[in-house]
């Protein structure tokens, strides 16, 4: 894919601010172990966060495509606030679509601003891949639903200042049909929130969300009664896709290190990087790494064309995160002892990203997703 001159020199821009200034303090950010709310608002001043949401409420109405560039030069920098603008820009794009125009109008410019985080809530703790079987009920009461039930594994848990929520409204074996999504600000009576200690994404401090007879009035559902399912799992078609470039951009950050550091490194003599031994894994690295940030973007313009995208979206979120994983782990090593250290940044890129192979679909579900596209919902009927 080839940028054009409006997507280079937004690009460019974005380049900028990820390697001035998110890359300096990215090991210093996990440390501290808190969302910078202030760097968050300096993103949304610029226009990172949600930037495909329409001018009028705040975003400046770029195509996936180009939101895509700005979520990969932000993982080069800081693959965590890289992912509040992946997770603000799917979330918007579900509200913008789906929620009444008070809570549009009220609360996506505040995203857009960085002003407010808003959490999904879908997986619980008897599973997530399988969202159609969600256990939390939603019990009508008058004009108000009443919230049970608890969520877990959610990003921003601690800090998020409202919640698209996802639970049953109709009976146990509705299935898909039964689910219902539910806008809940976070302040609402009832809800209370723990934190995880978890092995990388600290600052995003994913946790379990309590609702404990939270009301919620009927105004506040999304799209229709019973229509939850849907709508989530459009979202994540593109999510998907942003995703796999947030892992892209995290892995060719230390790809660059590690080409560097060739050219100092010196053994037997001479620099490292005149050793094939050292340089052509690096090169696998590049090789791998493009061939899927291509695939990420083609998702992408298939979407922004308004043409299927499912399938090529499920491709990228399972090789993304895992060739990440393996093209920093192999920089890593070629740093030696030293990378082993955790001076170098290396170490947490590689626990930041193992955690999206788990998180928004594993691999395994991707592929089952994939092969239900290929062959047809019969071959895999349990999805």
């Amino acid at each position: 894919m080839i940028p054009n001159n409006d997507q280079q020199a937004l690009r460019e821009t974005v380049r900028r601010f990820a390697r001035e200034c998110l890359l300096p303090g990215y090991q210093k950010r996990e440390a501290e172990g808190r969302l910078d709310r202030a760097l968050m608002r300096e993103m949304g001043q610029m226009g990172l966060l949600a930037a495909d949401v329409p001018e009028r409420l705040g975003g400046m109405g770029l195509d996936g495509v180009t939101t895509g560039m700005i979520c990969e030069e932000l993982a080069y920098g800081d693959f965590n606030m890289a992912g509040l603008s992946v997770e603000m820009s799917l979330l918007a794009a579900i509200m913008t679509r789906s929620a009444p125009a008070p809570i549009v109008d009220e609360w996506v410019p505040r995203m857009t601003r960085g002003e407010a985080i808003v959490a999904i809530c879908v997986t619980e703790p008897r599973g997530g891949s399988d969202a159609s079987s969600l256990q939390m009920r939603a019990r009508r009461d008058g004009d108000d639903f009443v919230l049970n039930g608890e969520k877990t594994s959610i990003s921003f848990a601690d800090s998020a200042d409202a919640f698209l929520v996802f639970a049953r409204t109709g009976t146990p074996d509705s299935g898909a049909r039964g689910i219902t999504a539910f806008f809940v600000p976070g302040d609402a009576s009832g809800i209370q929130r723990t934190r995880f200690t978890d092995v990388g994404c600290r600052i995003q401090g994913r946790g379990s969300v309590f609702f404990d007879d939270v009301r919620v009035p009927a105004a506040n559902i999304l799209a229709a009664e019973g229509k939850g399912f849907t709508e989530v799992m459009v979202g994540f078609d593109y999510s998907r896709a942003l995703i796999a470039l947030q892992c892209i951009g995290a892995a060719q950050a230390s790809l660059d290190e590690a080409w560097a550091y060739t050219r100092e490194r010196q053994a037997f003599g001479r620099p490292i990087a005149q050793f094939q031994g050292v340089t052509f894994p690096l090169v696998d690295g590049e090789s791998t790494i493009a061939a899927v940030r291509q695939l990420a973007y083609h998702a992408l313009a298939l979407r922004d064309a308004g043409l299927p995208h499912t399938a090529e979206a499920a491709m990228v979120k399972w090789m993304g995160p895992k060739t990440a994983v393996d093209v920093i782990h192999q920089c890593l090593l070629t740093f030696g002892h030293y990378g082993y250290s955790l001076d170098t940044p290396h170490q947490q890129r590689m626990r930041d990203v193992t955690g999206l192979e788990i998180g928004d679909g594993t691999a395994g579900v991707m592929k089952l997703i994939i092969a239900r596209e290929r062959v047809g919902r019969e071959a895999v009927q349990y999805l």
